[in-house]
């Protein structure tokens, strides 16, 4: 993938990855399948960050669905989690945090925030919000050193992977139902003691 696809515009990024995942999309069509991989690598490294992650919230729990790291840099993986309530997205969804951060270390809520097993610089926040208003989890980055270059317009490109996220999960999750439904099968009807019909799904 080029990365040249991030010189998009904010407003015009969202069509363009969401055509591209469309066209690249595997035939089981997996939750995050290898051409969502590929763009989390790509704009991991256009924004310079060291991880950047794609995580679902359950239970009070943040689960790690995808992560992509610099080399060297590998402080969280793939299918790991912690407290939701430990966490710098907590923070953000809360609104303690903003989305953007320049350096954590040197924010002004930065004695307020969970403690973390490694140093936290910039950081990068969005929240992966479905159709039904639900969040389902966060897609963040963050480097460990700070980062005064970081522009809004780099946030709008995290939001804009967030909401092409979203919207492959709800997607994903309406084929489920539809299967489903076509799954069903009706028993033949019978005769109700009464003499009334019944029918049972």
């Amino acid at each position: 993938m080029s990365l040249h696809l991030w010189d998009y515009p904010p407003e015009a990024l969202e069509v363009t990855v969401s055509e591209l995942l469309i066209a690249t999309a595997s035939s089981s069509d997996k939750l995050i399948d290898d051409t969502v991989r590929e763009v989390l690598h790509d704009l991991r490294e256009h924004l310079s960050m060291d991880v950047i992650f794609f995580s679902e919230i359950r239970d009070g729990q943040r689960m790690f669905k995808h992560v992509d790291t610099k080399p060297g840099c590998e402080v969280i993986a793939t299918g790991g989690g912690s407290s939701l309530e430990e966490s710098f997205c907590q923070c953000v969804l809360e609104g303690k945090l903003p989305q953007l951060v320049h350096d954590a270390a040197v924010h002004p809520a930065f004695p307020q925030l969970p403690p973390t097993p490694f140093r936290v610089g910039a950081h990068l926040s969005a929240p992966i919000v479905l159709g039904d208003g639900r969040t389902y989890g966060t897609l963040c980055c963050f480097s460990h050193e700070g980062d005064e270059t970081l522009t809004e317009r780099d946030l709008q490109k995290l939001e804009c992977v967030a909401r092409v996220a979203a919207k492959r999960i709800d997607a994903r999750r309406q084929r489920v139902r539809d299967d489903e439904m076509q799954a069903w099968a009706l028993e033949p009807l019978a005769s109700h003691p009464l003499g009334k019909p019944t029918r049972r799904i």
